[in-house]
C-alpha cells in the first residue's frame, strides 16, 4: 500500500556514526550502511517511494548523546544534531520531519532543547535512545526518578510525543550477559532494558501526574504486550512496596503507543494487536537497521481489512504527531 508513514527511522552525524557500527553485520555491508545513515535525500528518498512511504519522521542514530558523559558536550551535540537535522528536513519538508535529540544528563536542558525544536523547527516530539550515562562511563540514569518531573511537565505542556528507543546496555554493569555478548545489544538486551524502562515509568506515578503523555516504544512493543497480562496478575500477590494508583497495565495501555520497527512477525503482530488495541498500534521500519522492503512487503501482505492496515500504517501518525498530511 502507498501512504504509509515511518518514525523509527534513523540518520547520522559524522561524529556518531561509529556508535552503530557495532549493530550493522559485517565489514562489506559497512559502506552501504553509511550512504544509508547519513543520507537525508535521493538515496532515502528513493528506498521511501520503492516501499510506498509517503513520509519519515527521522531521529539520530544511537546512543549518540546518551552515551556523552560530560553534561557540557552532550548539551553542545543535542544543539548540533538537531539544528542540522532541521535544516535537512527543510529541503522536503513534504516527506521529512525530526525527532529532538535531547541531553538527558540535564533534564532542564533537556526541556529547553525539545522546546526549541518544536517550537523552532516544527519537529515531531524527540526520540531519546535509553538510559543516559553522567559524569562518569559506569552509570545509568532512567527517567522515573524525581529529577525528571520538571522535564516530563513540559513534554505534556508541548503536547507531543516521546520515543524511548534501546541501547546496549553497559557492560560493567550487564553480568547476566557475561560469557554472551550476541545477547546484549538488539537480539535481547535491547528489548530487555527498554520494557524495564518503560514499567518503570508506569509504576514511578509519573503517568499520575501526567497522564496525556504519550510515549512510544518500538519494536512491537519491547515483549511487554505478550507478557502483560502475568505483570499484573503478579502485582495483586506481590507488589513489594508498589504504590501506584492503577496497576502498571493501565497505564501502559492508556499511555503507551508501539510500532512494528525491526519486527516483521505477524504471530506477534497479532499479539500486539490483540492486547493493546488497533489505536495504539503504527507501522515503522527501523531503517537502516533493517531493511524497508522487508517490512513494506511483509506489512503489506498481512491478511487483515484495508481500513485497519490504514489506521496501523498512516491515520494515526497522522493524528498522533499532528500531520498536515491528507
Amino acid at each position: 500500500m502507498n501512504g504509509k508513514i515511518a518514525f523509527e527511522e534513523h540518520w547520522s552525524l559524522l561524529e556518531t556514526l561509529e556508535d552503530a557500527r557495532g549493530f550493522v553485520g559485517g565489514s562489506s555491508h559497512w559502506d552501504t550502511f553509511q550512504r544509508q545513515i547519513l543520507d537525508l535525500g535521493d538515496l532515502r528518498l528513493a528506498e521511501m517511494d520503492k516501499n510506498g512511504i509517503e513520509f519519515t519522521i527521522v531521529s539520530l542514530n544511537s546512543p549518540a548523546v546518551q552515551a556523552v558523559v560530560d553534561t557540557k558536550k552532550a548539551i553542545e551535540l543535542s544543539k548540533r544534531a538537531n539544528d542540522k537535522l532541521a535544516e535537512l528536513v527543510a529541503k522536503r519538508p513534504d516527506r521529512f520531519a525530526g525527532f529532538a535529540a535531547l541531553p538527558m544528563q540535564d533534564p532542564d536542558a533537556a526541556a529547553a532543547e525539545l522546546t526549541r525544536c518544536v517550537k523552532d523547527f516544527g519537529f515531531k516530539g524527540a526520540l531519546v535512545n535509553g538510559f543516559t550515562q553522567k559524569d562518569v562511563p559506569d552509570s545509568g540514569i532512567y527517567y522515573d526518578i524525581p529529577e525528571y518531573r520538571g522535564f516530563w511537565g513540559q513534554v505534556s505542556k508541548l503536547d507531543v510525543p516521546f520515543y524511548l528507543h534501546p541501547r546496549s546496555q553497559i557492560k560493567s554493569r550487564a553480568v547476566e550477559y557475561e560469557g554472551h555478548p550476541w545477547l546484549m545489544s538488539s537480539p535481547w538486551g535491547f528489548a530487555a532494558d527498554t520494557a524495564l524502562h518503560s514499567l518503570r515509568l508506569c509504576g514511578s506515578g509519573l503517568f499520575d501526574d501526567y497522564p496525556k503523555l504519550k510515549i512510544i516504544i518500538g519494536h512491537m512493543g519491547e515483549g511487554i504486550p505478550y507478557n502483560l497480562w502475568r505483570i499484573d496478575a503478579r502485582m495483586r500477590f506481590s507488589p513489594r512496596g508498589y504504590t501506584g494508583k492503577r496497576y502498571l497495565g493501565e497505564y501502559f495501555l492508556d499511555n503507551f503507543y508501539i510500532t512494528t520497527s525491526g519486527n516483521f512477525s505477524t504471530p506477534t503482530f497479532q499479539c500486539a494487536l490483540t492486547v493493546v488495541g488497533i489505536d495504539r498500534m503504527l507501522f515503522s521500519v527501523d531503517y537502516p537497521f533493517e531493511d524497508t522492503r522487508d517490512a513494506a512487503s511483509w506489512f503489506d501482505s498481512m491478511q487483515m481489512a484495508e481500513s485497519d492496515k490504514l489506521k496501523i500504517a498512516r491515520s494515526n501518525a497522522i493524528k498522533l504527531f499532528k500531520l498536515n498530511l491528507k
